[in-house]
This record gives C-alpha cells, structure tokens and sequence, in this order.
C-alpha cells in the first residue's frame, strides 16, 4: 500500500473508494503559482478557450506589451488598448483583462489580505469581474491561494473522475456532488485533484484557463466529457 498524506489518509478513510486512485497516482503535487495574484488571474483570461500553444503566445506577447514580466494593473490601465490588442487578444478579453486591472486597483479584488478571507468571499469578488466566473475563481483558490477546501462541484472533470471512482454509471449533478462531497472535508481539494487523476492520468490543471463550469486542463485542453471504462 502506498503510504499516505495526512490528506489522502482522510479520504481513504472517508470514501474507501478512493483507495484505488490514490495507490495507483502519485502524493498530489502542484507545479509552482504564478508570482501574483494579478498575473494568475491574468493568464487565466488570456487563456479561455484557447489551445495551450496559442495562449502561450498571446500571453508572451501581451507581457511584452506591457513591459515584461512582473505585471501590475497599473501597467495595464496604463497602457494604449490597441497595443494589447495586437498581442492577439479578442475584443472581450481585452475589455476583461482592462476590468480585472481596474478592479484591482480599486480594491474589488483585494491584493493585501486574500489570506484573511473566506473561500466563500473571494470568489464573490472575483466573480465581478468580466470574464472570470466561478470556475476561474475556484481554481484560482485552488491552484494560486492552495486552499486544501476547495470542491469545485461544477468541474466536468471532477464529477467524471467521482462517477469513474465510485463506478457510477452517469457524473453525478452538481448539487448531488456537493453533498457527496462533505465527508472529505477539510481536503476537498486532494479529493478534486484525485477525482481529476481517475480520467486524465496526463498533465492536470495547475492554472486556471478557463471560466464557466468547463475544467481545461494546463496544455488548453478538456479532459474527458465522461468516465473512461476501467
């Protein structure tokens, strides 16, 4: 037997089923955050429905636009639109990215004090912004803030990863999902990234690249759209 996490030790003794998953995948391990918030989210816009080498590109080109890397919302309130748009961004992400700035600099998104606030309460800020719905919030809390709570039950590949896990025959509903999910509390996010692990043993969303309740993975694409038989 694999020797377990505190986390996954949990799990394992919450749902038994996820014993599988667990032996069989490596101690979950998140490539590296993005150096600020600001930029997490910032990427996550450029990168909407993008396949990952074109939003790769743009976002070069974009940084470079916006005087290299480390940007700050300053920089991009600063900036002459039509520059940033011939990065290769689409009209709503260029209105998106400029409200993502805006809304930093405002205090909407707070820059200081992310650790003093509830899961609950930043993605209710994030969500004013253009472009960034609560998938993009929740991966933002799971992938740049590593909460260890987050349950991101809208997830098509978290609720394929639970249907293939516990052998259903159909991904369980969002609602259904959430409380499904409560035994696994305080690690729901291991639970996700397992959950994630038992339909794309690949390469797993490390950032967030995509708003709405769609799951992309970090190379811009979509994991499977429903459990793969064992």
């Amino acid at each position: 037997m694999t020797k377990l996490n505190a986390a996954a030790a949990h799990i394992v003794k919450a749902d038994p089923a996820f014993r599988r998953v667990i032996d069989t995948n490596p101690i979950m391990e998140l490539r590296p955050e993005a150096a600020s918030a600001f930029e997490s989210l910032l990427s996550a816009i450029v990168f909407q429905q993008l396949a990952g080498a074109a939003a790769r590109t743009i976002h070069a080109r974009l940084v470079t636009a916006l005087g290299g890397a480390p940007v700050a919302p300053e920089a991009v309130l600063a900036a002459n639109p039509e520059t940033m748009r011939a990065a290769g961004l689409s009209a709503n992400k260029l209105a998106a990215i400029i409200d993502l700035a805006a809304k930093f600099v405002d205090g909407t998104v707070p820059t200081h004090d992310l650790d003093d606030l509830s899961n609950d309460e930043i993605v209710a800020r994030l969500v004013t912004v253009r472009g960034v719905g609560r998938w993009t919030a929740e991966m933002f809390l799971l992938f740049q803030l590593r909460r260890p709570d987050v349950w991101p039950v809208d997830d098509l590949g978290v609720r394929n990863g639970w249907a293939r896990i516990h052998e259903m025959a159909a991904p369980p509903a969002p609602k259904a999902l959430q409380l499904l999910g409560d035994g696994l509390r305080p690690y729901r996010s291991t639970a996700a990234w397992y959950c994630w692990r038992a339909v794309a043993p690949a390469p797993l969303p490390t950032v967030p690249v995509a708003s709405g309740g769609r799951s992309v993975k970090a190379a811009g694409r979509r994991p499977p759209s429903r459990p793969k038989k064992a």
